[in-house]
């Protein structure tokens, strides 16, 4: 088994923080993390608005040639 040294006075950053990481992450790191997801829910929420109205054109299309 190896032993890995962990360097208590390194700075924590987004990229060196883990989620499985047994301490808090810092206010910095918290705050970073946050940024990202808010804004990867925001474009995958536009994305999937988008397609719904783009599909919902379709229908409206498909149904009023089905009615001419």
């Amino acid at each position: 088994m190896r032993c890995r040294l962990i360097d208590i006075n390194m700075k924590q950053t987004i990229d060196t923080y883990k989620l499985t990481s047994i301490e808090e992450p810092s206010d910095e790191v918290l705050s970073q993390l946050m940024k990202e997801a808010a804004e990867d829910a925001k474009r995958t929420n536009d994305e999937a608005t988008a397609r719904y109205f783009e599909q919902l054109k379709v229908d409206t299309q498909k149904v009023c040639a089905a009615w001419q």
